[in-house]
């Protein structure tokens, strides 16, 4: 899938054109590349490969929150049907979130330290939740589904 990538804090951005500046790292426009291949997507999703297991994010849309009673929905993600390792050489370095090709958050994952999860208190109510995750070996692989 085509997207422009900073070449500094490897953010995708997903909605067609790089930004005048990074939302995470800052980087102006310039340092972003296009790239026909910037996330990687399964062959095919009703026969996923065990690679495919392990990277393509699995997203829980929970419309109640248990912190916040009012106007908030949760969003827990986890890195792969088959849990992906968080050792020093295979990672997964981080989360971003989007709400409409829109970049929102990212979460910065250390390995061995942490599991390769995230969740997110949303304000929105509506709108096309995507994730995308990045492995420092296999890339960065994307979910979405609707809030």
């Amino acid at each position: 899938m085509k997207g422009f990538v900073c070449s500094v804090c490897g953010l995708v951005s997903i909605n067609g054109v790089a930004p005048d500046n990074c939302p995470v790292c800052h980087a102006p426009k310039t340092a972003f590349q296009e790239k026909e291949d910037a996330i990687k997507t399964p062959k095919d999703a009703a026969n996923l490969t065990e690679a495919e297991k392990k990277h393509v994010p699995v997203v829980k849309v929970v419309k109640t929150c248990g912190l916040i009673p009012e106007g908030c929905i949760d969003v827990h993600v986890k890195m792969g049907e088959i849990q992906h390792p968080m050792q020093a050489d295979h990672y997964i370095m981080h989360i971003d979130f989007y709400i409409d090709n829109e970049f929102i958050s990212r979460i910065a994952l250390t390995p061995e330290k942490l599991n390769p999860a995230g969740a997110l208190h949303l304000k929105a109510k509506s709108g096309k939740l995507t994730v995308i995750e990045l492995c420092n070996l296999h890339g960065a692989w994307i979910s979405e589904t609707s809030l």
